[in-house]
């Protein structure tokens, strides 16, 4: 008879970095006697399936989002879409109702999946977004969202309490009361002693259209670009693709250990600003350049607070040329935090 708890881990299908930051914690549940249990949707749920194919897995309602094709209409495309995600979230809660009765859950992480709770068992939300930049709009999607947040028993914020901190003013609100606890930076990586392969690794992720506009766009410049570039997709199919053109080594996907060694081994990134790569470039302690999504305020937001941090330059996507990548010499570059995470002391909530 199998006595141990069973935790809910369920990731927003938004990009990768969601489903990837879960991975250091569904690791712990395991290490610590728990046995989670996936539930996500799209690349999300492929992802960690392939990462734990042992464990449970469930598909969930999907949130369908995407970008919009021009910048300046995320916003708008997002208030049309709200109709849908508020149908989404009640068709979500009928699920996690129906799983918590048939799989016995004893408790659920939710990252950011707002219909992901229970009444009655310990239901965890994670977010590095107390305060969510929206322009004009900022304080009332803040405190819709601070609103949902109070819902859960806690909110795991994957940060550091001080002031030399990853998120800024996203992860550090004033007047916000709620049990909130930071566990750090989350990373699934771990720095390795190893001599450099590539000068660049480029490293997308992301909603579409605007993951394959860039794709395009860097597999363009790069035919002028002189050293050797590892170039990752972030595209999570059912096989892995390599491809090999001149100096560029384009994969569709990598494995959580491949893309480890391939970060090691690099010199250089060139990604989106996410906030998830931002954690595993600082635990590796990496130099980069980022182009943030268009329309996105959050990375915006974190690629302008790198920049005035002088540890890594950035720029709109329209503006970028492969020649810009010289200006990350004259930045420092990550420097990462020695922080321990008690996850016995965490997961006592279960």
């Amino acid at each position: 008879m199998n006595t141990k708890k069973r935790i809910l881990v369920a990731p927003l299908n938004w990009g990768l970095g969601h489903s990837t930051r879960c991975i250091p914690i569904i690791n712990a549940l395991i290490e610590n006697g728990f046995e989670p249990i996936i539930a996500s949707d799209g690349v999300a749920l492929e992802l960690l399936k392939k990462e734990f194919p042992t464990l449970s897995s469930f598909e969930l309602p999907s949130y369908n989002i995407t970008y919009a094709k021009k910048a300046n209409g995320f916003k708008i495309k997002l208030i049309k879409d709200s109709p849908h995600l508020l149908k989404t979230i009640k068709r979500e809660k009928k699920v996690i109702k129906a799983l918590v009765e048939t799989e016995a859950i004893s408790g659920i992480i939710s990252d950011n999946r707002f219909g992901v709770r229970h009444k009655t068992i310990p239901s965890v939300f994670i977010t590095h977004q107390l305060r969510v930049l929206s322009g004009n709009t900022t304080w009332l999607s803040s405190k819709l969202h601070q609103k949902i947040i109070s819902k859960f028993n806690e909110c795991w914020v994957p940060d550091y309490m001080g002031t030399i901190n990853l998120s800024g003013e996203l992860g550090h609100p004033k007047n916000f009361e709620a049990p909130v606890k930071y566990l750090g930076a989350l990373t699934r990586f771990k720095k390795r002693d190893v001599e450099t392969e590539y000068n660049l690794l480029v490293l997308l992720s992301g909603p579409e259209p605007q993951r394959t506009y860039l794709e395009e766009k860097l597999l363009s410049d790069l035919k002028h670009y002189k050293g050797r570039v590892l170039f990752v997709k972030g595209k999570v199919e059912s096989e892995q693709q390599k491809t090999v053109t001149d100096n560029v080594i384009v994969y569709n996907y990598m494995t959580s250990e491949q893309l480890e060694i391939a970060i090691n081994k690099s010199d250089l990134i060139l990604s989106r600003s996410g906030y998830t790569t931002l954690m595993d470039l600082e635990k590796l302690e990496k130099k980069a350049f980022f182009i943030p999504t268009p329309g996105q305020f959050e990375q915006e937001y974190l690629a302008k607070r790198l920049s005035s941090e002088r540890i890594a330059p950035y720029c709109d996507q329209d503006d970028f040329d492969i020649n810009m990548l010289s200006e990350i010499e004259k930045f420092s570059g990550f420097k990462s935090q020695e922080y321990e995470l008690n996850y016995k002391k965490l997961f006592g909530l279960f």
